[in-house]
């Protein structure tokens, strides 16, 4: 009898704990491990996550606001930090990490593990992020939209220097990631003084459309991953390298963008935009790009950015429940000690790339 309360509770924190979007992209995984698209099939499922992610970017477009775009500037430094934390350091972390290679993970882990570390970052789970924190929700949509224009150019370029052949760099690869990221974008924006409205009162369906074609392209990828041996070249034992791996990253670029906040008195509102926008990563921007750089190899590569997303959504969903608990008077001023929780138990409230 004393046992009863406990298993009417249980589905709830299995709930909690198992978060319905990692459960997705886990199913994706095994859907195309099983039953990979191949042929006809392949062609029809890529095309169709393309017109995904270009919707996506489209939306994210005429849902940004010009005059917030604008304003957003007047805040540079806090951009300028965002952009160096996603462009300079992670990169620079990554690069410590390579003598880890062969010991830990294998050299196709860890070129997606440094491409992970040249991807922009994210505008969706950052924005939900810092508002549930109380953080600048307007500095942190800025900060999302500025990092993936800015990543069309600079991840193909930081990953062709960084990584080397591994990556097919071109003209045409610029060209093709412009047309399916940059071109729609700017539509929306065009388009926005009609749509825009509309697009404000129906974000759920940004949110769907968000992780519908982040599944899309992750069932793609694994779908070419299978005709080249992809869970030949990932054991167990190596995964459970790359999980260590990314949750070294994650500590350290939250560590690092909450002693820079402090450092540069941002106030608190800013601090918080900072810590999300500068340690998260975006899948969405991600995934395109790595299929167009990596073509049929993309399968592992994408392998690290997948964790290290989940992770980021699971840790940072308990900061900001955290923060979001503070009381004014518990704030401390910037010069104050002040840590980052590095803990991760519920799953992410969040699921948006």
């Amino acid at each position: 009898m004393t046992s009863t309360p406990w298993l009417i509770s249980w589905p709830g924190r299995v709930r909690r704990v198992v978060d319905p979007y990692v459960a997705a992209l886990l199913g994706t995984v095994v859907l195309a491990t099983l039953l990979p698209a191949t042929g006809r099939a392949a062609v029809a499922v890529g095309t169709t996550a393309d017109i995904a992610i270009g919707l996506l970017f489209f939306l994210y477009g005429a849902r940004l606001s010009t005059r917030e775009a604008v304003d957003g500037l007047r805040q540079w430094k806090l951009h300028l930090v965002v952009g160096a934390s996603t462009f300079a350091l992670f990169p620079m972390f990554g690069l410590a990490m390579g003598g880890l290679v062969p010991f830990l993970i294998t050299d196709q882990l860890y070129t997606g593990l440094l491409f992970l570390c040249v991807v922009p970052s994210t505008i969706q789970s950052s924005i939900a992020l810092t508002s549930t924190a109380r953080g600048n929700v307007p500095a942190a949509i800025c900060a999302g939209t500025y990092s993936s224009l800015v990543g069309m150019v600079a991840t193909p370029l930081l990953a062709a220097w960084l990584i080397g052949s591994t990556v097919s760099f071109s003209a045409d690869g610029l060209l093709s990631i412009a047309t399916q990221l940059l071109i729609p974008f700017l539509s929306g924006q065009l388009l926005r003084r009609w749509i825009g409205g509309f697009i404000g009162r129906h974000k759920r369906v940004l949110g769907l459309l968000d992780r519908t074609s982040i599944l899309l392209v992750v069932y793609t990828a694994f779908s070419r991953g299978m005709a080249e041996g992809i869970w030949r070249q990932v054991t167990p034992v190596r995964l459970i390298g790359l999980l260590s791996l990314a949750a070294a990253l994650l500590a350290l670029a939250l560590a690092t963008t909450s002693f820079t906040a402090r450092r540069l008195g941002f106030s608190r509102e800013d601090r918080i935009t900072l810590v999300f926008c500068g340690s998260n990563k975006s899948l969405a921007t991600g995934l395109p790009m790595a299929a167009v750089l990596f073509g049929a190899a993309a399968g592992p590569v994408i392998l690290p950015l997948m964790v290290y997303h989940q992770m980021q959504l699971m840790v940072c969903a308990v900061i900001a429940g955290r923060w979001s608990r503070e009381r004014p008077h518990d704030h401390r001023p910037p010069g104050a000690t002040e840590s980052v929780p590095s803990s991760a138990t519920p799953a992410a409230q969040e699921k948006v790339g």
